[in-house]
């Protein structure tokens, strides 16, 4: 009976282990492609009205409080005419996310980790 009890006890906790870990992986994507598509908003929307990409994300005028959440979620460098963004952090850890083709169509972003290779 005991050996039944312990063994339900550690099913039970491997179960909620992996639960925690789905749930953080869906977080991180979530997050991080929110973060993601915030940034680049701020960034292509700087370039329309200023003609150029900012050199640094702390460059951005008229972000929402909001933003600064996503602002702090990425790395930015500009790269030439256009930029380069890196997503560091989604909820917690760091996102595995992918986009189609069209999505990189009309961007300056010219280099990401969520780019395809």
């Amino acid at each position: 009976m005991i050996r039944k009890a312990i063994a339900l006890l550690l099913a039970f906790v491997l179960l909620a282990a992996t639960a925690a870990c789905d749930l953080q992986k869906m977080a991180d994507d979530k997050f991080g492609d929110q973060h993601f598509k915030t940034v680049i908003a701020l960034v292509e929307l700087h370039k329309l009205r200023n003609g150029s990409y900012p050199e640094q994300l702390k460059d951005l005028q008229f972000t929402g409080d909001w933003d600064a959440i996503a602002l702090q979620s990425v790395s930015y460098k500009k790269v030439g005419d256009g930029y380069s963004l890196d997503v560091v952090r989604g909820w917690v850890g760091k996102p595995t996310l992918s986009y189609p083709p069209a999505f990189w169509q009309g961007l300056g972003l010219v280099e990401s980790n969520m780019k395809p290779a």
